[in-house]
């Protein structure tokens, strides 16, 4: 079973491992005033957050990326997935995003499909790698 990477419990993959670096609550005049600059409804924008902020997660293994890679094709494939939902936070919850836009994004969709698109490329050594294994032995 694949271990989550803080606790000592399976780990479930999530959309959230993808946008959650983007969470500026409690941050707002430090890693809030370097992305609140982008836009994530302008396509080069988006591109520039994913590439530069949206994959940067070190604490993963070529194993969690590879189930990430795998959830996030799931749920792109599937044409009833809300990705706006993914983007919601409770009132009572400590989360912010950095920009308005984050709250109602135009098309998430479009958003975690240029993440899947880029984590390929990015991830690319370690997916393949992990796809060599039998995930039942991890």
């Amino acid at each position: 079973m694949l271990k989550h990477p803080y606790v000592n419990k399976e780990f479930v993959p999530d959309l959230m491992w993808f946008v959650g670096q983007f969470d500026v609550y409690d941050r707002e005049e430090t890693r809030g005033a370097m992305l609140e600059v982008y836009n994530p409804d302008n396509e080069h924008d988006r591109l520039e957050l994913i590439r530069k902020y949206g994959l940067d997660l070190k604490c993963l293994s070529y194993r969690h990326k590879y189930v990430l890679l795998s959830f996030l094709e799931e749920k792109l494939n599937d044409p009833d997935f809300d990705f706006q939902s993914v983007f919601y936070i409770e009132e009572d919850c400590a989360g912010s995003w950095p920009r308005g836009e984050w709250y109602n994004l135009k098309n998430p969709r479009e958003f975690f499909r240029n993440v899947y698109v880029i984590a390929k490329e990015k991830w690319k050594e370690d997916v393949e790698k992990a796809a060599l294994e039998d995930p039942f032995d991890w």
